[in-house]
């Protein structure tokens, strides 16, 4: 099934992935930065690449003062050189504007261009990221600069994509920006009435009575306006949207080559659902932590968000590690095999291209220690040996090219509430959002269910279970929607603190969760953070404790699936079901252990009628994942795993058949066909 009308991404993503004329294949590769190696080096790279199966790079992320060593002075003969060369060794180019990083004599010549911090610091450079969205000098450089790259490489050859900036993400809090905030505020309320009412003004003699007035949420003595500090999120998220938009519009006036730039997943600055509409194709950067337990499950967890964002189209790992990064404390490098591992996850999940940062690895710079497809040491290195390995399974795997992951259940994600969720002065700043969603994937993920990301404004139809782990910011369209779903037959799990605000981030009056009490039939009147763990008791779940949050709740209609069992809150429900038409509607006013959750979530499973991708669950924490025909097969442990199969299949990465049974070697996948008889 296909649950929603396909993004604008998927135009892009298919002239990416298959081109005329050639079999469909997955794409491998990543950053190239030959600008930092002597010329002499070039051509040894192109070969190397071709021997691993490398036919992607991205090329002048950061090449900016290259080609542009003084104001208006233009230094393209290298990266001609580099895109023939590139070209005539059949490796394709995602060609970047250079605009994530400016060079020293524009923030020196044009200090108005730097970025300046909320306690009024100048940013200087020498560093990267060292700009204002909303200096105009700066765009009229970064736009001068992205042209002229368009005018003279739109028909090159080699040039299959563009890429615009890098990892757009960074700040300011200067005059410019807040003039800029100004007229942003005036579209979204009008006049200063409506935004004295949006912000509720009132409260601690806020009243503007002016414009010019308003700035940014920069350092003050206490809190600041929540309302504030929310419509400011928004309004840089925009900004930065509309940074993009300048200077694709530049490359597209020139070529129908797609245009991109990467995400960053679950990245807390920019909302993403604004802006995945204006990209040719999603791309995404995720850097997997080896020492974390709960790796696999964030990654999949942002794989699914990514390839949801282009609404289930293929989608580009426009950057990971092939071993250890170096911006952490403690840089784990990743152990044998994870690389390919970490590569199949993002395949299973719609990835149609695998890329890195960066192909070969910096010896000078900040991220000298940060790995590489070709590492300090050389070829002859087991990492490279892997990359090598991995270029060749990603060719046998053009099978999965272009194919979908279908979903029938959906958790929902909104950066707005999100923002609002963990402003400061809340109830209890350990609940978390990320924390939240997390944990009502991890169930899912453990089942092998395959599960869609949608935000506030996505379609709803074709999912059978929905799961709402956290959604502070309600609005009446999408409690109307979630009403007509669950009547029409739908699931409804709805987790802790939602429904609690409007969209200025006022608190709805009433019992909570506003707008749901009807749906839920159940309503609170008071949050209560915990001071120390709260029995629970519950027939169908077994007793239980839970730590950190509740809400004092009552039923208005709904069966109590469990409650407090002694204290303040004896008596209190912590999980509730009500049925509603032909479906039902649960919801959770505690942060429930995750043995209880993932209870919760089977019985949400099956009134949904959803089953995992094998018919019985996965070994224990073995990944399993069903896109178009092919079922991958993820063991990132430590142990050997043994795995019944139902009926005869194909491993496309070996070539070996397996037929009912088999074993999963350490941090090793399987991507089987089944043979029909």
């Amino acid at each position: 099934m296909s649950p929603r009308t396909p993004a604008p991404a998927a135009a892009g993503a298919r002239r990416l992935t298959h081109h005329a004329g050639r079999p469909p294949r997955l794409r491998f590769g990543g950053d190239y930065n030959p600008e930092q190696w002597d010329p002499s080096v070039w051509p040894q790279d192109a070969r190397l690449m071709r021997e691993a199966g490398v036919d992607l790079v991205t090329v002048g992320v950061f090449s900016w003062a290259q080609l542009e060593p003084s104001p208006g002075e233009r230094n393209f003969g290298w990266l001609d050189r580099v895109l023939d060369l590139l070209g005539e060794h059949g490796v394709d180019v995602d060609l970047a504007t250079p605009t994530a990083s400016p060079p020293p004599w524009l923030g020196h010549r044009f200090p108005e261009t730097l970025p300046v911090d909320a306690d009024g610091r100048t940013l200087t450079y020498g560093s990267r990221n060292q700009f204002c969205p909303c200096s105009p000098r700066y765009r009229e450089a970064a736009l001068a600069i992205t042209t002229d790259l368009a005018e003279r490489y739109h028909d090159h050859p080699a040039v299959v994509m563009w890429h615009v900036g890098n990892e757009l993400g960074q700040w300011c809090h200067c005059d410019l920006a807040a003039a800029g905030f100004r007229t942003w505020l005036q579209r979204r309320h009008g006049d200063l009435d409506g935004l004295n009412a949006a912000w509720g003004t009132a409260f601690w003699s806020q009243r503007y009575d002016d414009w010019d007035e308003v700035i940014p949420p920069r350092a003050a003595p206490y809190l600041h306006n929540p309302a504030q500090s929310l419509d400011f999120r928004r309004f840089r998220s925009d900004a930065l949207r509309d940074l993009f938009r300048a200077e694709r519009d530049a490359i597209r006036a020139r070529t129908d080559a797609p245009v991109t730039t990467n995400f960053m997943g679950f990245f807390h600055h920019v909302d993403y659902w604004s802006f995945a509409g204006e990209v040719d194709v999603v791309a995404d950067d995720h850097y997997v932590d080896p020492a974390d337990a709960r790796s696999p499950a964030r990654a999949a967890l942002t794989h699914d968000l990514v390839r949801s964002l282009g609404g289930g189209e293929p989608w580009v790992l426009m950057e990971q590690a092939a071993g250890a990064v170096n911006w952490r404390p403690h840089n784990v490098p990743k152990p044998a095999g994870a690389m390919q591992l970490d590569s199949l996850r993002a395949v299973a999940r719609g990835a149609d291209a695998v890329c890195f940062f960066q192909w070969r690895q910096s010896r000078a710079g900040a991220e000298r220690f940060h790995s590489a497809m070709l590492p300090h040491a050389g070829p002859d290195t087991r990492l490279h040996a892997e990359v090598r390995e991995l270029g060749a399974a990603l060719q046998r795997l053009g099978r999965v090219a272009g194919a979908r992951v279908d979903a029938r259940v959906a958790l929902l994600h909104d950066w707005p509430s999100w923002w609002a969720c963990e402003e400061p002065a809340r109830p209890s700043d350990r609940l978390r959002v990320l924390d939240v969603l997390l944990s009502h994937y991890e169930p899912l993920f453990a089942r092998g269910v395959a599960v869609d990301v949608l935000g506030p404004a996505c379609d709803l139809d074709g999912y059978d279970l929905l799961v709402l782990p956290n959604l502070y910011l309600l609005e009446h369209d999408l409690a109307e929607r979630l009403q007509r779903f669950v009547t029409g037959g739908g699931t409804l799990l709805v987790g802790p603190f939602s429904g609690v605000a409007d969209a200025d981030a006022r608190i709805r009056e009433g019992r909570f969760p506003a707008l749901l009490r009807d749906l839920l039939g159940a309503s609170g009147e008071e949050w209560v953070p915990l001071a120390a763990p709260s029995a629970c008791t519950s027939a169908q779940f077994g007793d239980f404790h839970v730590d950190t949050w509740a809400e004092r709740l009552r039923s208005d209609g709904a069966q109590v699936l469990a409650e407090h069992a002694a204290g303040d809150l004896a008596g209190v429900p912590a999980v509730t079901r009500r049925a509603v038409g032909s479906g039902s509607a649960w919801y959770c006013s505690v942060l429930l252990p995750p043995a209880v959750l993932s209870q919760v979530l089977g019985r949400c499973l099956d009134e949904a009628g959803v089953g995992g991708a094998l018919p019985g669950p996965p070994p224990p924490g073995v990944e399993v994942v069903r896109r178009g025909d092919v079922l991958f097969v993820l063991n990132p442990g430590e142990e050997e795993v043994h795995l019944a199969l139902p009926g005869r299949h194909t491993d496309l990465l070996t070539g070996d058949t397996l037929d009912g049974a088999t074993v999963l070697a350490p941090r090793r996948g399987l991507a089987l066909v089944e043979e029909t008889q």
